[in-house]
C-alpha cells in the first residue's frame, strides 16, 4: 500500500506541472523575445565568436535563463510544454522572417562589409568592435595566410565571416606563365653550356 502511494506521488511529480499551464508558456515566449533581441542588439560579432569571452557568453546564456523558462517546475509536462512553446514561437518567427522582408532585416540585421578591394573599412571594423588580430585569426581558420590575400570580406547577419580571396588578372596570370617559361629555358641554356663544356674538355 505504501509502496503504491508513493508510486503514485512519483508519477504525479513528473507529470503534473508545478506551475500554471499559461505561466508555463509565457515564461519561454519573454525569454525568448528577450534573448532575440538581446542577441541582436548586442552585434553580429557574439554569434561570430571571435574571442574566449563572446563563447562563455552563449554557453552560459542557457544556464542563466533556465530557471527563468522553468519556475519552480521540474515536472515532464512542464519541460515538454515549455519546450514546444519555444519551437512553436521559433516556427512562427522563421515564418514571419520569411514572409516579411523588414521583419527578417529586424530581426536578422544587415551583412556588414569588413574589407573591401582589399582594404579594412575601419568604421565598420570598429563598429562591430571587431579588431585586426581577430579578422586575421578568422582567415586563418579558413585557410587563408594573411588578409593581403584578401579581396573582400563580409559579416554576413548570422554571424559567419565570409571572405573573397584576390584573383589574379588575365595580364598577371600571362605574365607568370612568362617568367615562369623563361625560368625553364634559363635552366635548359645551362644545362647544355654545362654539355657543351664538358664535351671540350675531353681529352
Amino acid at each position: 500500500m505504501f509502496n503504491l502511494l508513493a508510486t503514485g506521488i512519483v508519477w504525479s511529480d513528473l507529470i503534473q506541472p508545478q506551475i500554471p499551464i499559461i505561466e508555463k508558456i509565457v515564461r519561454p515566449i519573454i525569454v525568448y523575445t528577450f534573448l532575440l533581441l538581446g542577441l541582436r542588439l548586442a552585434g553580429k560579432r557574439e554569434l561570430a565568436q571571435l574571442n574566449a569571452f563572446d563563447l562563455v557568453v552563449l554557453l552560459t546564456l542557457s544556464n542563466t535563463v533556465q530557471n527563468a523558462i522553468i519556475g519552480n517546475d521540474n515536472s515532464v509536462s512542464g519541460g515538454l510544454i515549455g519546450a514546444a512553446t519555444l519551437l512553436t514561437v521559433n516556427y512562427l518567427v522563421v515564418r514571419i522572417a520569411h514572409r516579411n522582408r523588414k521583419f527578417d532585416r529586424f530581426v536578422e540585421g544587415r551583412a556588414d562589409i569588413l574589407m573591401r578591394d582589399g582594404k579594412i573599412v575601419e568604421p565598420h571594423l570598429e563598429r562591430e568592435l571587431i579588431t585586426h588580430a581577430q579578422l586575421a585569426a578568422a582567415a586563418h581558420k579558413q585557410g587563408i595566410a594573411s588578409l593581403h590575400e584578401v579581396e573582400r570580406c563580409i559579416l554576413e547577419s548570422t554571424g559567419t565571416i565570409t571572405f573573397v580571396t584576390k584573383r589574379p588578372t588575365p595580364e598577371g596570370s600571362r605574365h607568370e606563365e612568362i617568367m615562369a617559361l623563361l625560368h625553364v629555358m634559363r635552366e635548359e641554356v645551362k644545362a647544355l653550356r654545362g654539355a657543351a663544356a664538358a664535351e671540350t674538355h675531353k681529352p
